[in-house]
């Protein structure tokens, strides 16, 4: 029998743990949940490992504080970082996150040479392209989380205003991940038919600006805190993914160069994610105003990427 795949999860907190749940109920492979924190990755971890005879999965789940413990995985799901606070600037939240997310991504690049780095921390775009700096990994192996999450959020809009099941809705959401998304109308459907059928532009127009403060909405609910079911159920359907070597075509802040003029940035694309991460991002052509509006959105990620030191 081949050993079992190898996930870490980097940061135990909401989105970190959440993802421990559904990547080890699915039986995706064994789950090492790491933290600086001490006793929290090793507490709900036990606690995670304690469900598996009442769901019945067998997924090895371990909490710790040591890195050394991470080695030998196939695919590492950053969550963590900080959260912006009220009084804090974009950039302060900018540099904070950029020492986080390189510390972590140099121990667990150290202990795991060969993984898949799935990026799901804030300001999305921008922590990729410090994971892939630090890591030193080709960049086919590190991709960002948010399309999948964006596009989730659309979906489920879509779904609910036409009162249809969300396993029949399908829609892409390109760009950065935030205000400047670009949610295509024209690739969304339901059961195949574009919702431009289904849907007065004006309606449209409404649930893609729903989509775009998707985030915002949910933080305002919450008031303490911020999403972390659908952002750690959408990293987990990418590692997946790669894990299983489904090829799957997902919205990714993958790598472009030459791909829709991008000029080395990651940004939300829709990529085939297999064995080994990106197999290939996938180009189509796009009209005027949604060019204009991808320019306008990976111009964001441009100069947000500009601010970082390392």
């Amino acid at each position: 029998m081949p050993a079992r795949k190898k996930i870490t999860i980097v940061g135990a907190g909401m989105v970190g743990a959440s993802a421990a749940h559904w990547a080890a109920s699915k039986e995706l492979g064994d789950v090492c949940l790491v933290d600086i924190v001490e006793g929290m990755p090793q507490g709900k971890g036990l606690d995670l490992r304690e469900a598996s005879p009442v769901e019945g999965f067998d997924s090895d789940v371990v909490g710790s504080n040591d890195y050394a413990d991470t080695a030998g995985s196939d695919v590492v799901i950053i969550t963590a970082g900080l959260p912006r606070k009220p009084g804090m600037s974009r950039d302060d939240l900018v540099a904070k996150n950029t020492e986080i997310v390189k510390s972590v991504t140099e121990q667990v690049a150290y202990y795991s040479p060969e993984a898949v780095l799935i990026v799901v921390s804030n300001p999305l775009d921008a922590m990729v392209y410090v994971a892939h700096q630090a890591s030193g990994f080709p960049a086919h192996r590190v991709v960002g989380m948010a399309g999948v999450l964006d596009s989730a959020r659309f979906r489920t809009f879509i779904a609910d205003e036409l009162d249809v099941s969300v396993e029949d809705v399908t829609a892409f959401v390109l760009g950065g991940h935030g205000d400047s998304m670009v949610p295509l109308p024209r690739f969304s459907s339901v059961a195949g038919i574009p919702i431009t059928e289904l849907l007065s532009r004006e309606k449209i127009e409404e649930l893609v600006d729903r989509t775009r403060k998707g985030g915002g909405e949910i933080v305002g609910l919450l008031k303490t805190g911020s999403a972390f079911f659908a952002p750690s159920a959408a990293a987990v359907q990418m590692t997946e993914s790669v894990l299983k070597d489904k090829k799957r075509i997902l919205p990714c802040a993958a790598y472009c160069d030459k791909e829709y003029n991008v000029g080395g940035y990651f940004v939300g694309v829709p990529a085939k994610l297999g064995a080994g991460g990106v197999k290939q991002v996938i180009e189509f052509n796009l009209t005027e105003e949604e060019r204009e509006q991808l320019e306008g959105s990976v111009q964001g990620v441009r100069e947000l990427v500009q601010t970082i030191s390392m």
